[in-house]
Protein backbone atom coordinates (compact mmCIF):
# COMPACT_ATOMS: atom_id res chain seq x y z
CA UNK A 1 0.00 0.00 0.00
CA UNK A 2 0.99 3.05 -0.98
CA UNK A 3 2.33 5.58 2.53
CA UNK A 4 1.82 9.13 2.57
CA UNK A 5 3.16 12.40 4.35
CA UNK A 6 0.92 15.05 4.68
CA UNK A 7 2.29 18.92 5.65
CA UNK A 8 1.73 22.35 5.43
CA UNK A 9 -1.49 23.18 7.78
CA UNK A 10 -1.57 25.87 10.33
CA UNK A 11 -3.23 28.75 11.52
CA UNK A 12 -4.66 31.09 9.29
CA UNK A 13 -7.34 33.97 9.47
CA UNK A 14 -10.71 33.82 7.78
CA UNK A 15 -9.85 35.15 3.83
CA UNK A 16 -6.17 33.08 3.98
CA UNK A 17 -4.63 30.80 2.06
CA UNK A 18 -2.32 27.87 2.63
CA UNK A 19 -0.94 24.99 0.38
CA UNK A 20 -0.73 21.58 1.69
CA UNK A 21 1.65 19.08 0.46
CA UNK A 22 1.35 15.34 0.49
CA UNK A 23 4.44 13.43 -0.78
CA UNK A 24 3.41 9.28 -1.08
CA UNK A 25 5.81 6.43 -1.36
CA UNK A 26 5.36 3.06 -3.55
CA UNK A 27 5.23 1.77 -7.15
CA UNK A 28 3.25 3.83 -10.03
CA UNK A 29 2.58 6.93 -8.69
CA UNK A 30 2.01 8.14 -11.54
CA UNK A 31 -1.04 5.95 -12.68
CA UNK A 32 -2.71 6.34 -9.46
CA UNK A 33 -5.89 8.99 -8.48
CA UNK A 34 -5.40 11.10 -5.35
CA UNK A 35 -7.60 12.61 -3.01
CA UNK A 36 -7.59 15.03 -0.24
CA UNK A 37 -9.73 13.79 2.96
CA UNK A 38 -11.22 16.50 5.68
CA UNK A 39 -12.16 15.49 8.95
CA UNK A 40 -13.60 18.03 11.37
CA UNK A 41 -13.87 17.59 14.99
CA UNK A 42 -17.25 15.37 15.96
CA UNK A 43 -17.56 14.52 12.08
CA UNK A 44 -16.76 12.02 9.54
CA UNK A 45 -13.99 11.90 7.14
CA UNK A 46 -14.72 13.18 3.95
CA UNK A 47 -13.62 13.28 0.47
CA UNK A 48 -13.25 17.15 -0.91
CA UNK A 49 -10.86 17.20 -3.99
CA UNK A 50 -9.68 14.56 -6.40
CA UNK A 51 -7.12 14.97 -9.42
CA UNK A 52 -6.87 11.81 -11.43
CA UNK A 53 -4.29 9.89 -12.89
CA UNK A 54 -4.55 11.96 -16.24
CA UNK A 55 -4.81 15.27 -14.47
CA UNK A 56 -8.70 15.58 -14.32
CA UNK A 57 -9.83 17.24 -11.04
CA UNK A 58 -13.28 17.52 -9.21
CA UNK A 59 -14.20 19.12 -5.95
CA UNK A 60 -16.68 18.48 -3.23
CA UNK A 61 -19.39 21.56 -4.08
CA UNK A 62 -17.88 23.45 -0.73
CA UNK A 63 -14.72 23.78 -1.79
CA UNK A 64 -15.33 24.90 -5.81
CA UNK A 65 -13.79 27.69 -6.88
CA UNK A 66 -11.76 28.28 -3.52
CA UNK A 67 -9.29 24.54 -3.79
CA UNK A 68 -7.12 23.73 -6.62
CA UNK A 69 -5.82 20.11 -6.19
CA UNK A 70 -2.74 19.37 -8.43
CA UNK A 71 0.07 16.65 -8.47
CA UNK A 72 3.89 16.64 -9.56
CA UNK A 73 4.45 12.85 -10.87
CA UNK A 74 7.98 13.39 -11.14
CA UNK A 75 7.81 14.36 -6.81
CA UNK A 76 5.54 12.03 -5.90
CA UNK A 77 3.80 15.19 -4.49
CA UNK A 78 0.34 16.24 -4.43
CA UNK A 79 -1.05 19.45 -3.54
CA UNK A 80 -4.15 21.17 -2.18
CA UNK A 81 -4.10 25.12 -2.52
CA UNK A 82 -6.52 26.68 -0.25
CA UNK A 83 -7.66 29.73 -0.72
CA UNK A 84 -10.26 32.16 0.23
CA UNK A 85 -10.38 29.99 3.92
CA UNK A 86 -13.69 30.18 6.01
CA UNK A 87 -13.60 28.80 9.91
CA UNK A 88 -15.63 26.40 8.28
CA UNK A 89 -12.70 24.55 6.94
CA UNK A 90 -11.16 23.86 10.17
CA UNK A 91 -10.13 20.31 10.15
CA UNK A 92 -7.40 17.64 9.80
CA UNK A 93 -6.60 17.17 6.40
CA UNK A 94 -5.72 13.66 4.90
CA UNK A 95 -4.45 12.33 1.47
CA UNK A 96 -5.09 8.89 0.51
CA UNK A 97 -5.06 7.05 -3.29
CA UNK A 98 -8.06 6.24 -5.10
CA UNK A 99 -9.89 3.81 -7.15
CA UNK A 100 -13.10 3.92 -9.01
CA UNK A 101 -13.92 6.03 -12.19
CA UNK A 102 -16.05 8.59 -10.29
CA UNK A 103 -16.85 10.30 -7.16
CA UNK A 104 -17.04 9.41 -4.26
CA UNK A 105 -14.41 7.17 -5.46
CA UNK A 106 -12.97 4.42 -3.08
CA UNK A 107 -10.08 4.96 -0.51
CA UNK A 108 -7.03 2.42 -1.44
CA UNK A 109 -3.49 4.12 0.47
CA UNK A 110 -3.05 3.95 4.15
CA UNK A 111 -3.72 7.23 6.11
CA UNK A 112 -1.43 9.11 6.94
CA UNK A 113 -0.75 11.28 10.13
CA UNK A 114 -2.70 13.90 8.55
CA UNK A 115 -2.29 18.21 9.07
CA UNK A 116 -3.89 20.39 11.03
CA UNK A 117 -5.54 23.40 9.31
CA UNK A 118 -7.32 26.28 11.34
CA UNK A 119 -9.06 29.02 10.42
CA UNK A 120 -9.88 31.46 12.97
CA UNK A 121 -9.53 35.13 13.44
Amino acid sequence: QAQVVESGGGLVQPGGSLRLSCAASGAFFNIRHMGWYRQAPGKQRDLVAVVTNDGSTNYVDSVKGRFTISRDNAKNTVYLQMNSLKPEDTAVYYCSSLGGTSWPYVRLGSWGQGTQVTVSS
